[in-house]
């Protein structure tokens, strides 16, 4: 395809992590479920405690997730000098371990946590011991809960859940990530768009690009006239502005795309 001839911007959404056995939001037969809101989170204290009993539970099952064979073509990709950034919607950091380097976290990373009211930035291993701590078995007795692609698992019940606070002030805890709701930081937006405007072409892979945040690369691609290819099952927010629009697994593809193995390393 030699729309993907020079050095790409590669966007990762949801579809690419499915592999890895972390569910996406919006695949085709996928129930409808809208994850918790920034607002919603910071509503109370009964939120707060529903959505960390429900992300502890995730978190183990986000843990075991293994990168997959598109994560790892990503890797040799940018180790060929194809890639000129690497931007994932994904919180899973799967890229990192799959051995990609300089990637944009554009949702941030679910391996960190963040004191909402003095800022100071745990890692979720130190968060999620306090929290099993406080919960002795509480995983194990929610072991058949429903996964959800960004770290929790669907639970109906949490009001026996004990929530730890900051450990510098007591404040309430969020993972460092996006959450509905909430903007992606500034410079981190403007760090794509600058490299965007350096790469020969825009690949989208595994996103149905219904939230602003990646869309609005592919509507900067399309203005430029740059090629914009998209890989997704199902249905995109940006398929009228694709130059190629391709239904196939995003692991096939990727594979594919970069070769092989004893080829590249």
């Amino acid at each position: 395809m030699h729309e993907l001839d020079g050095r790409l911007l590669v966007l990762t959404g949801a579809g690419v992590s499915t592999d890895s056995g972390i569910p996406d939001y919006r695949g085709p037969g996928k129930p409808v479920r809208t994850p918790m809101t920034y607002q919603e989170l910071v509503s109370g204290p009964e939120a707060l405690q529903r959505y960390w009993a429900r992300a502890h539970v995730g978190w183990s099952r986000m843990r075991q997730a293994e990168p997959n064979g598109g994560h790892l073509a990503l890797a040799r990709m940018q180790r060929q000098g194809r890639v000129e950034l690497l931007v994932t919607q994904n919180v899973d950091g799967l890229h990192e371990r799959a051995g990609s380097t300089d990637v944009v976290d554009l949702h941030g990373r679910i391996s960190d946590v963040v004191c909402l009211d003095c800022r100071t930035v745990f890692p979720r291993t130190r968060v999620q011991q306090r929290m099993s701590d406080l919960n002795p078995g509480y995983t194990e007795r929610h072991a058949e809960a429903l996964a959800n692609p960004d770290g929790d698992v669907a639970l109906e019940v949490t009001s026996d859940f004990a929530i730890a606070g900051c450990e510098v002030c007591g404040g309430r805890l969020k993972p460092d990530v996006v959450f509905f709701g909430e903007n992606v930081p500034k410079p981190r937006v403007q760090r794509v768009y600058d490299a965007l405007d350096r790469a020969d072409a825009l690949l989208v892979v595994g996103s149905s690009l219904a939230v602003m945040s990646g869309f609005r690369f592919v509507r900067h691609a399309a203005k430029r006239g740059q090629p914009v290819v998209i890989v997704n099952r199902g249905a995109t927010r940006g398929d009228d502005l694709a130059t190629v629009k391709l239904e196939e697994g995003t692991t096939e593809f990727l594979e594919a795309l970069a070769g092989p193995v004893a080829a590249y390393g």
